[in-house]
């Protein structure tokens, strides 16, 4: 492939703005069209028309010349897109979850294999300088015991968006995916898992003001773990920590902030700056379809990620613990 990937856009929001930036940097590709449910929105995104704008995502995926479409639109939408796409015979990169079923990601992998067509899950967390921290020093904990990872975001007030809507965005913990896939990349397969969740819904309508969840995992090694993920108007200052302990040391951090403690020797950890992971997953993405280079995860085990989410989902609703079966 020595022709610049022929790319469609689809969504105009935060990531994929994040993708527009990215792709203009990049000569092995071109954006040649992008598509919002307005198409305002695409002229924001893409002020020069330097690319076709469709008010409709069905639309883009009939433009031609076409290698490769982002799905970067609300997530109830996504694993819709990314079947019409792989039907057609297009590359796929989607913004986590894949899908808000996890059967129906399951199908689309599997048709991804056959249509020998790229099913990419989009999971910039692996890249980021925290996730590359950690790896580096959880050896020095020994053996892992127990982690929490909290994630809080204020917002007020809450306008009503589909991120705010029950359906479009999804339960709490399978659209907010990198924070359980995180902890999956780390310490593996999840045995079992417990969940509440609370919601501040506005009457009469699908949306709600704010949401907080809190699951427990206990993976097959041993480790337990929490993880809590909260947004919106209950919330008056954001927090995102991360703690993990070992039977030799444990590692925590506060914001770009870490101390690895062993006995009582305490080593500051000074995280790097967020920004560039799209470029860096864009790249994966690049070398992959061109050069046939190996990409740093895989669509499968993100399916096993929203495996655990949905899991996390039932036992919210059901008010009981739920047992996964092996998959690895």
């Amino acid at each position: 492939m020595l022709s610049p990937l022929k790319i469609g856009i689809i969504g105009t929001g935060y990531a994929a703005q994040k993708r527009w930036r990215s792709l203009q940097t990049t000569p092995a590709t071109q954006v040649v069209a992008i598509a919002s449910h307005s198409l305002d929105r695409c002229l924001t995104l893409d002020p020069h028309h330097q690319a076709a704008h469709y008010d409709q995502w069905s639309a883009l995926l009939q433009h031609r010349p076409l290698d490769l479409v982002i799905i970067a639109n609300a997530n109830h939408l996504h694993g819709i897109i990314a079947h019409a796409a792989l039907t057609t015979g297009l590359h796929v990169v989607c913004e986590y979850p894949l899908a808000l079923d996890i059967q129906l990601a399951r199908e689309l992998v599997a048709l991804a294999q056959t249509q020998q067509r790229l099913l990419h899950v989009e999971h910039i967390e692996l890249l980021g300088s925290l996730h590359q921290t950690v790896r580096q020093h959880l050896p020095s904990l020994g053996r892992p015991i127990y982690a929490q990872y909290t994630t809080l975001s204020p917002k007020q007030p809450v306008s009503r968006r589909w991120n705010y809507h029950h359906q479009e965005f999804g339960f709490p913990l399978m659209a907010a995916l990198s924070r359980l896939n995180r902890f999956v990349d780390l310490f593996g397969e999840v045995a079992q898992v417990s969940c509440q969740a609370q919601f501040a819904d506005i009457p009469d309508t699908p949306y709600y003001r704010a949401c907080l969840c809190s699951a427990q995992l206990r993976f097959r090694q041993g480790l337990i773990a929490t993880i809590t993920y909260g947004k919106g108007e209950w919330f008056s200052g954001s927090e995102r920590s991360l703690i993990i302990h070992g039977d030799r040391g444990s590692l925590s951090f506060q914001g770009n902030q870490g101390i690895l403690t062993q006995g009582e020797q305490q080593t500051p950890l000074t995280l790097g700056s967020r920004r560039g992971v799209f470029a860096k997953d864009l790249q994966y993405i690049v070398d992959h379809l061109k050069a046939d280079a190996p990409l740093y995860t895989t669509a499968a085990a993100s399916c096993f990620a929203l495996e655990v989410a949905q899991a996390a989902s039932d036992s919210a609703r059901l008010g009981k613990t739920i047992q996964l079966s092996r998959n690895r």
